[in-house]
Parts: structure tokens; C-alpha cells; sequence
């Protein structure tokens, strides 16, 4: 058994390939926020449209819990968060390149995951009682 010392990481400077895999994880991360308030307003806008048909098919408008337009904003308001949140992650890893000190986190996917297994959560709460 040898005692070696751990291998001692050796810095390089930051190269074009960093600051252009960093903007590409900003631009993923801002159509993800897109997608999800595009997501958050079709839901909102869906339920508008049942219930006009509703009334010009039956006369009558379909029984109302109001959920959906709560979920659409909440995704929506989820997306535009995720926007300001994906600016900010771009904008502290450019200075962590710049000073040649990455260090990985984890905060923000931790957050979006949980922020989206809650929405989902609501949403089959919502879909339930309609099966």
C-alpha cells in the first residue's frame, strides 16, 4: 500500500469552449422557461375555450372548480422565475470561468425539479376526480 498524494488539479485558463457551453446551458434553460410558460398558458386559455363551447353547444356552462387558470399561472409565474434564475446562473459561471474557479451546483436543477413535481402534483389533483 503506498501512501500518494491525491493528484493535485491543475488549473488551465478558461477556453472558448467554456464560455460557449455556458451560454448554451443559458439559451436550454430559457427555451425550458418558454416551453413552460407557453405550457402554463395554453392550460389557461384550454379551459376558456371548453367553456365556450360548452355554452354555445348546451347553453350552459360545465361546473367550475377554477383550478386551471391557478395552475397556468403558477406555471407560467414558474417560467418566467426560471428565466431571471437561468440569467443569473449564466452570469455567476462566466465570472467563476473567468476567475479560473468553476465550482459545479446543483441548486437550480434541484429547484426546478421540485417547483415541477409540485405543479404535477396539482395537475392530477386537478385531472382526478374528471376519469
Amino acid at each position: 500500500m503506498t501512501d500518494e498524494a491525491p493528484p493535485q488539479e491543475v488549473k488551465r485558463p478558461p477556453v472558448a469552449n467554456d464560455h460557449l457551453a455556458n451560454e448554451r446551458t443559458f439559451l436550454a434553460w430559457m427555451r425550458t422557461s418558454i416551453a413552460m410558460m407557453g405550457f402554463g398558458f395554453v392550460v389557461v386559455k384550454f379551459t376558456i375555450s371548453i367553456k365556450q363551447l360548452s355554452l354555445v353547444l348546451d347553453g350552459r356552462l360545465p361546473p367550475n372548480k377554477g383550478y386551471s387558470a391557478i395552475i397556468g399561472i403558477l406555471l407560467v409565474g414558474l417560467g418566467s422565475v426560471m428565466a431571471l434564475l437561468a440569467y443569473l446562473r449564466y452570469h455567476h459561471i462566466e465570472r467563476q470561468l473567468l476567475s479560473n474557479s468553476y465550482f459545479p451546483s446543483k441548486t437550480l436543477s434541484l429547484l426546478l425539479t421540485v417547483a415541477m413535481i409540485l405543479v404535477s402534483i396539482l395537475l392530477v389533483l386537478y385531472l382526478m376526480p374528471n376519469l
